[in-house]
C-alpha cells in the first residue's frame, strides 16, 4: 500500500508542481518574516501550541534550507483581565507571573526543537510604543470612534465583566450555567445581557448594567479592502470562503478599550481606560521583531513598511482568524503597513477522541512529553498529519507509536543500519564511486515536488512520498541482498556499490525530512561526515567518501514511555484556563445537584488487571439486566480474583469516558486515603443488582 500512495500522489503532483518548484528553488534570495500566534501567559505549553509551533518550524526550517532569510519570532501574550486574576490568585504581580511563564514558555519549545530566532513578550516597552503609535495613527486618521457602551458590572468586585466570567441561564433553551455570550447546550449566540438570572463567576454577585465611555475601530469602513485582500491567495479558500459570510453580513466596529481594573497598556490621555489585549497582541509581533533587528543590524521598515517586497507570514489556528484576517490586516494598511503574505491556517487536535482534557487523560504538556519521549517522535508525527486545510486533527496513541516505529525506526533508519556495517568492515569506511543507479536519479527527481509540498503546508503529503521513497530503498536492498553476495565469489565489488547506493539513498530521504527531524539529520551529518545538509544538495551524491562508524540514530518507543506520559492525566485534575474556575459559591453544589446521582447495586462478575497501568482494575459489572464496563483505581488495596461476585455501590448516569484502555460506563464508590487503604463501599446485606441504593 506505500508502493501504491506514493505513485499515486508522484503522478498527480510532479508535473503540476514542476514550474511552482522551480520557482520556489530558483528564484532570488527571498526575505521572510514568520509568526506563530502568541501563547497566552497564564499556563505550560501543551500539545496544542506544540501543533502549530512545530507547523511553523517545519515550514521555517525548509526556507532556510533553500538559503532564504527567514526569521521566526514569537511572544508571550500577557494582558487582560485573566492574567490580573491569575496573579491575583496566586499572591504575585502579573509582571512576576508573566517572566516565570516565559522562562518556562521559551525552555519548552526550545527543548522541541522550535527554532525561535526571538521569544518575546507582548508587555515589552517596544509594544506599549507600537500600539501607542498605531492608535494615534488611526484616531488621526478619523478610524478611531468613541461611544458609551452598556455592559454587566460586578459591584463586589468593583468591575466590568467579561463574557467569560458571567454565567446564567440560555435565553433561548433555559438551560443553566452557560458563558456570557454562548450556550454550550444548543449553540444559541446572545449578549449577555440576555442571560436568565446572570451573575458573575468572580463573585457570585448579580451584575447590574453600567455605562462607559469605549473606544472603537472603525472596521466597517473598510469593507471594500476586505473583501479584496481575503481574496488576493492570501488565504486558504476554505477561510476566505468563511470570511465572505462575515463581510457579506457586514462588519460591526470593533471595540478596542476595556476598563480598570486590566492588566495592559493605558490608552494615550486616559487614566482608566485600556488597550483591549487583540489589539496590543499582534502588535506584539512587530515588537518582537523590532527587539530581534536592533539587536542583531537588521531593518524593521523593510519587512514592516507598506511597500516592502519581503514576505509576513503568520500561522494560526481557525479560532482566531477573525483577528489575523479582519481586524490586523485593515488596522495595518490603515497605518502605513504592509499587510500579510500569507496567514496558514490550521485546524484544532482531538487526543484519543476527546478535546484535550486533564479529566479524561488527553492533556498532555510539553514537560510531560519530554520527560518521556524524543521530541522529534511528535514532530514527525504531527507532521504525518498536517495539510494545507483548516479541519481538524485526531492525535492516536496507538497509532503514534505504531507509525513512529514502524516509519522513522523499520524504514528510515534502517537503510543506514543494513549498509553502514558491510561500508565500515569490507571496505573501510570508504563509499565506492559512482554506480549510475536509477533509483538515486528517481530520488533526486523528487525534490522539486518535495519543495512544493513543503511550501504549500502540504507536510502529510510530502512525509508519505518521503517514506515511499523510503520503501522502495528497502525494496531495492533487500533485492540485492549484500549480506548473501558478500559471501559468493567475485561479488565484492556489487556489495560495494549497493551498499554505499543504500548509503545514499538513506542521505536523500534524510535530507529531506530534515526540516521535521533536525537531531536526527544532524546525526546523519555526524556519520556521513558531511557539511549541514541545504535542499541544494539532492543534486549531489557522496562518492569515493569516507564515512564514520554507524551507531544508532534512534530507538524505539516503548509503550512504557507513552504510560507514563498520560499517568498525570489519568485521574480528574482541574484543568487551568484563563480565568479561575472556582471561587467563593462555585466550591459548592446545590442538593438539587446531588439528586441527580443514580446509585444502584451491581455485582462484580470479573476483575482483571490493565495492561499497562498501574492503578487500574477493569471491571466487569451486573447491573441488573445489563453488563457494564468499569475501569476502578483499586489496584493497590485489590487482588483481582477476591473480588469477583462482591456487590459495590455503582454511579449508574455517569456519562461513559473514553479512556486509552477502552470505555468506562460508571463509577464503583470507594473511600479512604489511597495506597492499601481503599475500601469499596458496600450495599446492605440481601441487595440485588439494579436496585436502588438510598
Amino acid at each position: 500500500m506505500q508502493f501504491i500512495g506514493y505513485k499515486a500522489i508522484l503522478r498527480t503532483l510532479i508535473i503540476l508542481t514542476a514550474t511552482h518548484s522551480k520557482r520556489i528553488l530558483n528564484m532570488e534570495k527571498r526575505h521572510i518574516l514568520v509568526t506563530s500566534a502568541l501563547p497566552y501567559a497564564n499556563g505550560p505549553i501543551h500539545m496544542g501550541h506544540l501543533l502549530e509551533h512545530i507547523q511553523t518550524d517545519i515550514w521555517v526550517r525548509f526556507q532556510r534550507m533553500c538559503g532564504h532569510d527567514c526569521y521566526y519570532v514569537c511572544a508571550d501574550d500577557t494582558h487582560g483581565t485573566a492574567m490580573m486574576l491569575k496573579a491575583d490568585e496566586m499572591g504575585i504581580s502579573p509582571e512576576t507571573l508573566i517572566a516565570r511563564v516565559n522562562t518556562e514558555h521559551q525552555k519548552d519549545l526550545a527543548d522541541f526543537l522550535v527554532s525561535h530566532d526571538n521569544y518575546y513578550s507582548t508587555h515589552s516597552e517596544e509594544n506599549r510604543q507600537l500600539a501607542e503609535s498605531i492608535f494615534k495613527k488611526l484616531f488621526d486618521a478619523g478610524q478611531i470612534a468613541v461611544k458609551s457602551v452598556s455592559q454587566l458590572y460586578d459591584p463586589e468586585k468593583s468591575m466590568f465583566l467579561a463574557d467569560r466570567f458571567i454565567v446564567g441561564g440560555c435565553p433561548r433553551c433555559k438551560a443553566e450555567d452557560q458563558y456570557g455570550d454562548s450556550c454550550d447546550k444548543c449553540g444559541a449566540t446572545y449578549d449577555a445581557t440576555d442571560l436568565i438570572a446572570p451573575r458573575s463567576k468572580l463573585s457570585g454577585a448579580t451584575p447590574v448594567l453600567k455605562e462607559s465611555k469605549h473606544y472603537f475601530f472603525s472596521l466597517s469602513n473598510h469593507t471594500d479592502f476586505l473583501k479584496a485582500w481575503t481574496t488576493s491567495g492570501a488565504l486558504q479558500p476554505q477561510v476566505a470562503n468563511k470570511l465572505a459570510e462575515w463581510l457579506d453580513a457586514g462588519l460591526q466596529d470593533w471595540d478596542i478599550s476595556r476598563d480598570a481594573p486590566y492588566f495592559g497598556f493605558l490608552i494615550p490621555g486616559e487614566t482608566d481606560k485600556y488597550f483591549y489585549v487583540w489589539l496590543d497582541a499582534p502588535i506584539g509581533y512587530m515588537a518582537s521583531f523590532r527587539n530581534y533587528a536592533e539587536k542583531n543590524n537588521l531593518s524593521f521598515d523593510q519587512y514592516w513598511d507598506s511597500d516592502s517586497s519581503y514576505e509576513m507570514h503568520h500561522f494560526i489556528g481557525k479560532d482566531i482568524v477573525n483577528f489575523h484576517a479582519l481586524f490586523w490586516p485593515a488596522m495595518l494598511k490603515c497605518t502605513g503597513y504592509r499587510t500579510p503574505t500569507r496567514v496558514h491556517v490550521h485546524g484544532f487536535i482531538t487526543v484519543q477522541g476527546e478535546k484535550m482534557s486533564k479529566s479524561k487523560g488527553t492533556f498532555i504538556t510539553a514537560r510531560e512529553y519530554l520527560d518521556q519521549l524524543d521530541p522529534q517522535y511528535m514532530r514527525y508525527y504531527y507532521a504525518t498529519k498536517l495539510s494545507n486545510s483548516i479541519d481538524d486533527m485526531e492525535i492516536n496513541l496507538d497509532d503514534f507509536v505504531q507509525r513512529v516505529n514502524s516509519d522513522l525506526v523499520g524504514k528510515v533508519v534502517n537503510i543506514a543500519s543494513r549498509c553502514a556495517g558491510f561500508i565500515s568492515k569490507q571496505f573501510d569506511g570508504r563509499l565506492s564511486g559512482a554506480t549510475g543507479n536509477p533509483l538515486l536519479k528517481e530520488l533526486q527527481d523528487a525534490e522539486g515536488t518535495l519543495a512544493t509540498l513543503y511550501e504549500e503546508d502540504e507536510f502529510s503529503k510530502a512525509t508519505r512520498l518521503i517514506l515511499g521513497l523510503a520503501d522502495k530503498a528497502n525494496q531495492y536492498i533487500a533485492e540485492q541482498q549484500p549480506w548473501s553476495l558478500i559471501k559468493e565469489e567475485g561479488k565484492r565489488e556489487q556489495v560495494h556499490q549497493v551498499c554505499s547506493d543504500g548509503i545514499n539513498l538513506f542521505r536523500l530521504i534524510i535530507l529531506y525530512l530534515k526540516p521535521v527531524l533536525p537531531e536526527l539529520a544532524e546525526k546523519t551529518e555526524a556519520f556521513l561526515n558531511i557539511a549541514p545538509l541545504q535542499w541544494s544538495d539532492a543534486q549531489h551524491l557522496l562518492h569515493d567518501h569516507t564515512i564514520n562508524k554507524f551507531t544508532p540514530l534512534l530507538t524505539r518507543i516503548e509503550s512504557a514511555s507513552v504510560d507514563a506520559m498520560i499517568k498525570p492525566s489519568e485521574e480528574p485534575v482541574e484543568t487551568e484556563t484563563s480565568a479561575p474556575e472556582n471561587t467563593s459559591e462555585d466550591q459548592y453544589i446545590d442538593i438539587s445537584d446531588f439528586a441527580k446521582v443514580d446509585l444502584r447495586v451491581a455485582r462484580i462478575i470479573k476483575a482483571a488487571p490493565v495492561e499497562g497501568a498501574d492503578k487500574l482494575l477493569q471491571l466487569t459489572l451486573d447491573a441488573g439486566g445489563e453488563t457494564r464496563n468499569v475501569f476502578a483505581g483499586i489496584k493497590s488495596a485489590y487482588e483481582p480474583t477476591a473480588l469477583e461476585g462482591r456487590h459495590v455501590v455503582l454511579v449508574a448516569n455517569l456519562k461513559p469516558r473514553k479512556m486509552r484502555f477502552g470505555v468506562s460506563e460508571g463509577m464503583v464508590l470507594a473511600a479512604g486515603p489511597g495506597g492499601e487503604d481503599i475500601f469499596l463501599l458496600s450495599p446492605d446485606a440481601g441487595a440485588e443488582p439494579g436496585m436502588e441504593v438510598k
